[in-house]
């Protein structure tokens, strides 16, 4: 089989990367890294102009309704361009859990989120692992709880969390009972927070959801698995073009045996890599029985390598590769917090093989 991107998906891949080259520079991420949230509303709603916002939204709501492989695609281009956007969360996870409940509210959210009028913060880190005594209850119709390592909440419209494994609920930012913080990590261009309620009354709560939970997760662990892609494409590239540019003994190190073996090894590393995710993206749709086992794989191993290629091309950048003037740390630090957000990759692997029935779950 001949498998590859559609004319339109490499024109998607075009355009999005050129708007973000122009509108989101990184001295633009640099001013926002020092926000309270770096999500800057007028790039989420320039997305939702693009389009890029609705792709897995129904078009009976004003989205696209394309494939998971399109927004991967869109998920590797910000990824590349350290872009702070709350892309994964909003315009990846929630479309898939929303659409698999029919209602008008839903349809009303799924509606701004295609025009970028709305972003939803989630928070489903408790649906798969718990620590510190987290964790979301309802009782009586209210809420109560901890959520931990909420996606890009602080800035958010409306939040949907997890509720032990089986239950989602929205709930509007600013309702009586809710507080959050903004978590401090070496990422800047994420927003993560953590969430505190005390009675908060949901906008909506959807029962038996743990099909829908799964497949929410599988979908952005691929997004996210592309974005961290997309990070590593970047970084490349900059190491590829500092090897052209910077000279020692009076050669471009870029001449140097030892220089172009770590180039084409990063290369060598990625290549595998995106044929990985492409596919998982890809058999989200076409396979959807795979979907959670390909996305798990998906995301473990572009973790590890990326890790590695975050390493080497910040070490032919030398020392300046490791200093603030040096724009290279800000790809390296979203590669690292990415490696966490969705499970690191033994839990991952060990998700794997519990999807094959080859372990126990813990």
């Amino acid at each position: 089989m001949d498998f590859g991107l559609s004319e339109e998906q490499l024109l998607l891949e075009r355009t999005l990367r050129g708007f973000l080259a122009d509108r989101v520079p990184i001295t633009r991420v640099r001013e926002l890294r020092d926000e309270d949230c770096p999500n800057d509303r007028a790039i989420w709603r320039a997305l939702a102009e693009l389009g890029a916002t609705g792709l897995l939204v129904p078009e009976s709501d004003g989205g696209s309704d394309l494939t998971l492989l399109d927004a991967a695609l869109v998920a590797q281009s910000l990824g590349h361009a350290v872009t702070p956007a709350p892309f994964l969360g909003s315009a990846v996870m929630l479309p898939i859990a929303l659409r698999s409940f029919a209602g008008a509210e839903t349809a009303a959210w799924l509606r701004g989120i295609a025009n970028g009028e709305l972003h939803f913060g989630v928070a489903l880190t408790e649906t798969f692992s718990i620590r510190e005594g987290a964790g979301v209850a309802l009782t009586a119709g209210r809420l109560s709880g901890k959520a931990m390592m909420a996606l890009d909440t602080c800035g958010a419209d409306y939040l949907l969390l997890g509720v032990g494994d089986d239950t989602l609920a929205v709930v509007r930012n600013g309702t009586p009972g809710l507080a959050h913080s903004r978590l401090s990590t070496i990422d800047t261009t994420r927003c993560l927070a953590e969430v505190v309620l005390d009675g908060v009354a949901p906008e909506a709560v959807f029962e038996d959801a743990h099909d829908t939970i799964s497949r929410l997760l599988a979908a952005g662990r691929i997004a996210l698995a592309a974005d961290t892609l997309g990070a590593c494409e970047a970084m490349i590239e900059q190491a590829v073009a500092y090897a052209g540019q910077r000279k020692q003994f009076d050669r471009l190190i870029g001449s140097f045996q030892a220089v172009k073996h770590l180039c084409a090894e990063m290369i060598a590393e990625l290549e595998p890599a995106r044929s990985l995710v492409w596919f998982a993206a890809h058999s989200f749709d076409a396979l959807p029985e795979e979907a959670a086992f390909t996305a798990c794989h998906a995301l473990a191993h572009v973790s590890e390598i990326a890790r590695e290629i975050a390493s080497t091309s910040t070490q032919v950048h030398g020392g300046i590769g490791w200093t603030d003037e040096q724009n290279l740390h800000f790809w390296f630090k979203r590669i690292g917090v990415a490696r966490h957000l969705l499970g690191g990759p033994e839990f991952l692997r060990n998700r794997a093989a519990e999807i094959q029935d080859l372990t126990t779950a813990a």
